[in-house]
């Protein structure tokens, strides 16, 4: 059609229907009629033919009607009445570039399109670039997104002639009526045709006159089937070859579906149960497959082609964009009927991903474009969220293309969220959408279980989470009563979900058998992880109005009243110490249920704090009409401080590695500032509320250290011993970090950049560090920022890259002062690298090594009295219990970390009373720790002597200076008391000191080096004279052995001739003699029970992992052999792929392996869609220690002496040459190849030859009688088997065949390989072979 004549078509058909009495009659008759004309002609779509039809004769008319006269002239005149749009509104594609301002952004959410970033003054910013999933659009223009420059150049708000004025009351009354007119029937059409299910037929208004039998078989895109599974299935149902398979499964995964079929309904039919049927038998489920008429398909193609369509003309227009908003939004009269946009988001989960595209683009630039139809959108968003989440779930396309995926553009928003709070209360729905997802997971006690959960399912579900955190991500500065009201019954829903994880997967102490199966603990970590920021947002809302923070404060602390998931099994008891009494239940860690989950608890703490921060704290009384109970709120956060001191003393090794990953990652910066670090902080409460005694008291009880520190407890077992030793180091520690760290806004003075300034200083005492590394060390905050640029440059100065490497901070000398050895979010390691980088460091500057305290900062009032803990009469005693067990001759007690420690707290103590003294008069400081600790009583020697005893003590050489200076501290301390002259400070006097005694040092050395060089001769002496005995006493036993002879005389140490070998020591032929055989005795790994290594026991078996390998191949590139024929007895010499055996060298029962193994089966099979990295139907699986990739497993054989026939290989070794030896073997083979042949013509030669009948025949070829056979146990012959066969399958790549010949001989081809292998590597690093083998090796 020429573009005059389609212009002239166009032109009459609006006429027609501007008279006409019922427009949507004759609009629909139209599409009806024209519709199946253009579109969906051919199996093959022309698009670019449809695309021009489709113009001329549907879309032309359509704007022809919209503007009463030529769309161009109307579209200038609408043009002319308004200016720019004041927002940008761009809507990203799928990998394009977005820009958030570090600086000026509200939220990590608010991002710029390249064009609005380049003309923005954020250029000269600290940003962040991003790769856009698809949907967002720029924020450009939106005042609420932005702190400053909130629009670019191209969309700043200039004139009021200037700026967008075109609204739908500036429309003349004509031209509003066509357009609503057009809008609602166009968008109804469009949303009817996208839900329609009826795929045989269509709605009456749009039957055609004549109904052809042609159909579609229309084939859907899932995540379930790759892409080769889909083009296996499509060259099976349709018979069509690899290039179409592959661009029909192209199209399918981009578009989301695709015609693979036309013709009549059964030919659709059968194409359609044939894919279904080729589909089920490679995936669990078969692909989705239906058939659609032709017309159905065409008004469906058209439908979308009206929402690109929609786009266009809505982005005209202010008032085209309004009025498409009403339409969209307008409730049917029907009130169980949705609005049009409703019905389009309840039917998102069943559209096709082309289909949602285009569906959520439409939305975006339209609805979420003006500010009040964005509310009603949210509104009704809000609504609809529970069913929406729960489609969502039970979909399986990415949320990228789900309509869930618009709650970012939605929530982010401040005023909205705080409106959508006030009139739908979305926090609520927000949770109970979350608390019905995760209602199959609760157990009998309302607790979340999560054994056995779907990984894929559960991942879905934790998105929901982001739209909590979106909803709180900006606090409000201006509270309105029905905003207070809704937030606290958001709150009291929230407390309910965190109690069903009050206390959740209880763990119990492992006693004699190890744990079989690792239960699972990610999940709740997981949600605990998604929690972190949650749990901040929503103290940071609580604090920001005083009304909301009490009553938040009240409703926690009731909920955890009520919490009795984790009671008391006995009634309360005294236990006395000290003259003190304390009264309370007693638990047990270490044999009673214990959780590593306590949201509750720790969110009680965080509110206590921010009432601490504000004069709130002065109205608590009026909210709480009793007492706090300070036991019941302390105790399970200490329960759970002392799970994680056992874990670290080695108590809970039967419990195997998920325990040890739940305490690692409760103290790891993901997770500890919603978690460890409150769990201090709760402590820290119960220190300043409690009598101290009782406080010190409680820890010692719930650490099982009371009756040791009570003298009634002294075993002399080691390993109990050590046990002690390690608790109570950890408890000594806690003690430390509870008295000591006070750099938490509210229990001190401090900023949170006094608090990130703290951690990075302690970070880079460990060692210089790189920018990047020093983030990931740190915490992040909601808008994942960790403020590391704002303090680097107080405590670090650059140093810039050399040659090689990068550049890193290092700590400037000014603030060492303020290094804390016992920093406590250093793990073990840490503190170790720290202490001894610091000693180091004193060390080249010529000044003591000791490490004091920092000078802490001050309590805030409601925490002052944690002070007292330090001059309470139970801690002094257990300082002194500590301090002397250095002096007892009885046992070793104690360990140079426990007698740091306690040093440590006396210097806090010293440090703390010098603090006061200095700041306040004399007479007002009650803190006395330096008089109580010179008191001796009746029993023991006072504190101070006994630190002054330690110096006499050698093994404390390394705590020399730290001894010093305390007690130059406790003189200081005195002389502040009498108001007299100070001492000359620490540091100085040792110096003086170390320079008189220097020569006297150094003599000391010398003559210990000495007495250590006699000691050694000596025992040398002694060994060699008990061995000359022991072989003099058991003179016949030698006599009795071949390689007895001379024995006596290579151990005589004074003889210095060359020793002469017997014959015994030949190692092969005839007159090899007999190895010493030693007891091999290993510890399974899982069941942690000793095996002696037995030829007739059960089989012990290492972990390993069989590869194929090119490692040493002469020739890149060869192409594979075929390896259904491929011979692996010989291997070409140019090595292009061999197979490599490795192991890590861990040890398990093959019948614990077996279990193991069937138990990761099981765990899988409940993950259908878990993406695991390891294939567990090829038999690979994770070693259960490791956790390196294995596939197999090697049976350990025992080493057994050679059992020869002396007599017998003596005259074979007389009779044969090497010539008639190679003659001999070679007659044998062909004899049991002619037997082999005789007794089944049917069978290869080969394969007789090596079958398991004439295994017996096989070996007698070499064997000659000289060497009798080994018998193995049937557990040892089975594992032998599992071993070779992975070999065989995984170096041949063929499917597992245990009667194939080639299964021993690639068992040896793997070990010459390997040992090839191992042996290259020795010797480029210019290693002896035998010399530098590792254990796993061998």
């Amino acid at each position: 059609m020429a573009e005059g004549e389609g212009f002239a078509v166009a032109q009459e058909l609006s006429t027609r229907w501007q008279e006409s009495e019922d427009v949507a009659v004759d609009l629909y008759r139209y599409l009806a009629t024209h519709v199946p004309r253009i579109y969906c002609t051919d199996l093959e779509p022309q698009a670019t033919e449809e695309e021009e039809q489709a113009s001329s004769c549907l879309l032309q008319p359509l704007e022809w009607y919209l503007f009463g006269e030529d769309p161009q002239i109307g579209l200038e005149k609408l043009q002319q009445s308004g200016g720019n749009p004041q927002l940008c509104g761009r809507v990203f594609k799928e990998g394009e570039t977005t820009y958030s301002c570090r600086d000026c952004a509200i939220d990590p959410t608010c991002v710029l399109c390249m064009d609005c970033f380049q003309n923005s003054v954020h250029k000269n910013h600290r940003y962040k670039m991003h790769s856009s999933s698809g949907g967002g659009f720029c924020d450009c223009g939106d005042r609420e997104a932005w702190k400053t420059g909130p629009s670019c150049k191209k969309h700043e708000p200039g004139a009021e002639d200037n700026m967008e004025t075109c609204t739908e009351d500036q429309l003349d009354a004509d031209m509003l009526e066509r357009v609503q007119m057009i809008f609602h029937l166009l968008l109804k059409y469009t949303v009817d045709m996208l839900v329609w299910e009826e795929g045989k037929k269509l709605p009456v208004e749009l039957q055609p006159s004549t109904v052809e039998d042609t159909y579609y078989c229309v084939l859907y895109n899932d995540e379930h089937h790759s892409f080769d599974h889909v083009i296996y299935s499509l060259q099976k149902a349709v018979s069509c070859n690899q290039r179409e398979a592959h661009n029909h499964t192209s199209l399918i995964d981009k578009e989301g579906r695709r015609a693979v079929k036309r013709g009549p309904f059964l030919a659709c039919e059968e194409a359609k149960q044939a894919i279904r049927v080729h589909s089920e038998n490679i995936s669990l489920q078969p692909l989705r497959v239906e058939i659609l008429h032709s017309a159905a398909m065409a008004h469906q193609t058209f439908a979308l082609r009206l929402g690109t369509w929609f786009q266009q003309i809505v982005g005209y227009s202010a008032a085209f964009r309004q009025l498409f908003c009403q339409v969209a939004l307008q409730n049917e009269l029907n009130p169980e009927n949705h609005c049009l946009i409703s019905r389009l988001m309840l039917f998102d989960s069943k559209l096709y991903k082309g289909a949602r595209k285009i569906v959520h683009e439409l939305i975006v630039c339209s609805l979420l474009m003006e500010i009040e139809y964005k509310r009603l959108f949210a509104i009704e968003f809000a609504k609809h969220y529970k069913q929406l989440q729960e489609d969502f779930i039970a979909d399986d396309h990415e949320r990228s293309i789900s309509v869930t995926a618009l709650s970012v553009q939605i929530f982010t928003v401040p005023t909205l969220a705080r409106q959508l709070i006030e009139e739908v209360n979305v926090i609520k729905v927000i949770i109970d959408t979350l608390m019905y997802m995760l209602h199959e997971h609760l157990d009998d006690s309302d607790r979340f279980h999560f054994q056995g959960y779907n990984s894929e399912k559960f991942f879905r579900i934790q998105v929901v989470f982001h739209d909590l955190k979106y909803i709180l991500i900006s606090k409000p500065n201006v509270w309105t009563e029905k905003l207070r009201q809704q937030f606290i019954v958001g709150f009291q829903a929230f407390l309910g979900m965190l109690t069903c994880m009050q206390g959740m997967e209880e763990v119990k102490r492992q006693f004699g058998q190890h744990i079989e199966v690792e239960p699972e603990w990610e999940a709740g970590f997981s949600i605990q992880i998604q929690l972190r920021h949650i749990l901040s947002m929503f103290q940071e809302w609580c604090c920001s109005d005083e009304e909301v923070l009490l009553q938040s404060f009240k409703n926690c602390y009731n909920t955890l009243m009520m919490c009795t998931n984790q009671p008391f099994k006995s009634e309360a008891a005294d236990s006395y110490m000290c003259y003190h009494v304390l009264n309370c239940k007693p638990y047990r860690v270490s044999q009673d249920p214990v959780s590593i989950h306590l949201p509750i608890s720790r969110l009680l703490a965080g509110l206590y704090i921010h009432l601490c921060r504000t004069e709130a704290f002065n109205r608590l009384h009026e909210y709480m009409y009793a007492e706090l109970d300070i036991l019941t709120m302390v105790e399970f956060p200490l329960r759970c401080l002392v799970l994680s001191a056992q874990v670290s003393a080695e108590m809970w090794k039967r419990n195997g590695l998920s325990l040890v990953s739940q305490v690692y990652y409760y103290q790891d910066v993901k997770c500890r500032d919603e978690m460890y670090d409150k769990d201090i902080i709760m402590l820290q409460i119960a220190a300043a509320k409690m009598e101290p005694n009782s406080f010190v008291m409680l820890v010692l009880q719930r650490f099982e250290l009371f009756d040791y520190f009570s003298g009634i407890s002294m075993s002399r077992d080691k390993d109990l011993v050590k046990q002690l030793n390690r608790l109570t180091e950890e408890m000594l520690n806690l003690l430390i970090i509870l008295i000591g760290e006070r750099f938490v806004p509210g229990i001190s003075n401090v900023t949170k950049e006094d608090v990130i300034t703290r951690e990075v200083l302690h970070l880079l005492c460990i060692e210089p560090m790189a920018h990047s590394s020093l983030v990931k060390a740190l915490p992040e905050n909601e808008n994942n920022e960790t403020g590391l640029e704002n303090v680097i440059h107080r405590v670090a100065t650059f140093k810039k890259p050399g040659v090689s490497g990068h550049g890193v901070y290092e700590l400037k000398n000014e603030c060492l002062k303020d290094f804390n050895p016992y920093f406590y979010h250093y793990s073990k390691s840490q503190h170790s690298k720290a202490e001894d980088a610091q000693k180091r460091r004193w060390k080249m500057e010529n000044s003591d090594k000791a490490l004091p305290p920092p000078v802490p900062p001050r309590f805030c009032p409601a925490f002052v009295n944690i002070v007292n803990v330090l001059s309470c009469d139970v801690l002094l005693h257990l300082l002194k219990f500590v301090l002397q067990k250095p002096g007892e001759s009885t046992g070793k007690m104690w360990t140079e970390a426990m007698i740091q420690m306690a040093l440590h707290l006396i210097a806090l103590g010293l440090l703390e009373e010098k603090q006061q003294l200095e700041t306040s008069p004399e007479q007002e400081v009650a803190f006395n720790f330096s008089l109580k600790a010179r008191r001796e009583s009746d029993h023991c020697k006072s504190l101070l002597c006994l630190v002054e005893n330690l110096k006499a003590v050698p093994a404390l050489e390394a705590q020399k200076d730290m001894i010093t200076w305390t007690l130059q501290m406790f003189e200081t301390v005195k002389c502040l008391h009498e108001k007299s002259c100070f001492p000359v400070t620490v540091r100085c006097d040792v110096s003086k000191s170390d320079d008189n005694s220097q020569e006297k040092e150094k003599s000391e050395r010398k003559r210990k080096a000495e007495a250590a060089k006699l000691h050694r001769q000596k025992i040398m002496a002694q060994m060699s004279a008990m061995q000359k005995n022991f072989i003099e006493t058991h003179k016949m036993l030698y006599d009795r052995t071949p390689e007895s002879q001379g024995l006596e005389e290579s151990l005589d140490p004074d003889d210095n001739s060359p020793t002469v070998l017997g014959d015994s020591r030949v190692a092969l032929g005839p007159k090899r003699g007999t190895g010493i055989v030693e007891r091999e005795v290993l510890t399974c790994i899982l069941c942690q029970e000793e095996q002696e290594v037995r030829a007739e026991g059960s089989a012990m078996v290492l972990t390993a992992c069989v590869q194929r390998s090119a490692v040493l191949t002469q020739c890149r590139g060869r192409i594979p052999l075929n390896t259904d024929s491929y011979d692996p007895l010989f291997m070409h010499p140019d090595l292009s792929c061999g197979t490599h055996t490795g192991s890590c060298g861990h040890v398990m029962h093959a019948y614990c392996w077996q279990k193991y193994f069937e138990a990761e089966q099981t765990t899988t099979r409940s993950r259908l869609h878990a993406e695991l990295i390891f294939d567990l139907k090829n038999g690979e699986y994770l070693c259960p220690l490791c956790k390196s990739l294995c596939n197999t497993v090697i049976p350990l054989i025992p080493m057994e002496p050679c059992k020869f026939n002396y007599e017998n290989a003596e005259l074979v070794g007389q009779m044969l040459s090497i010539s008639r030896w190679l003659d001999m073997v070679l007659a044998r083979i062909k004899g049991l190849q002619a037997t082999g042949q005789v007794q089944d013509d049917g069978v290869e030669p080969t394969e007789c030859l090596f079958s398991a009948n004439n295994s017996g025949d096989y070996r007698s070829i070499l064997s000659f009688g000289v060497q009798p056979l080994i018998q193995y146990s049937e557990s040892i012959k089975e594992m032998l088997g599992v071993c070779s066969t992975a070999a065989y399958r995984i170096g041949l790549n063929v499917v597992p065949n245990d009667l194939d010949p080639r299964v021993p001989v690639m068992s040896w081809n793997t070990c010459a390989f390997t040992i090839q292998a191992i042996e290259n590597v020795l010797h480029e690093e210019e290693k002896p072979l035998f010399g530098s083998l590792q254990n796993r090796q061998v």
